[in-house]
């Protein structure tokens, strides 16, 4: 048994490894960056560290968020790196058990088994369990301690 925090992207839902979430806060203005990938939204001050933010909806290929009010920004550790993830909504805490969790469907070539760990019908929804370490930003984006 494995417990994961499920979070909104318009009507997706999704889940990451509960262990990998360090704080869920409200949105906030970033800061952009030059040169990084356009899911990188850019930066924000995290008590005195620099955090990378990561627009999920554009990492997954779903369109770019525009955030409000209503976003938050899930703060989560990805190969000992702090990153910010834009999400709608976050929803609950759920236990799944390992053998519950079917793999992505090999769609056309695709690379979904790189980026979802698995598939779980949880209250007739399916959820997509999130792989965070390959949906992570690149490190060389990352910056360590703000000035």
């Amino acid at each position: 048994m494995q417990q994961f925090i499920t979070f909104q992207i318009g009507e997706q839902v999704l889940g990451i490894d509960i262990m990998a979430v360090r704080e869920i806060r409200a949105w906030s203005p970033t800061t952009a960056l030059p040169h990084v990938a356009n899911h990188v939204r850019g930066v924000v001050n995290l008590r005195g560290t620099v955090l990378p933010v990561m627009d999920l909806r554009a990492r997954l290929g779903w369109g770019e968020t525009d955030p409000s009010a209503r976003h938050v920004i899930m703060v989560v550790r990805v190969n000992e790196q702090l990153q910010g993830l834009i999400v709608d909504a976050v929803n609950d805490i759920v236990t799944i058990d390992e053998e519950n969790l079917q793999a992505p469907p090999d769609v056309s070539g695709n690379r979904l088994g790189e980026i979802i760990r698995g598939l779980a019908s949880i209250e007739d929804r399916m959820v997509m369990i999130l792989a965070l370490d390959a949906l992570a930003i690149e490190p060389e984006i990352s910056v360590a301690e703000a000035a």
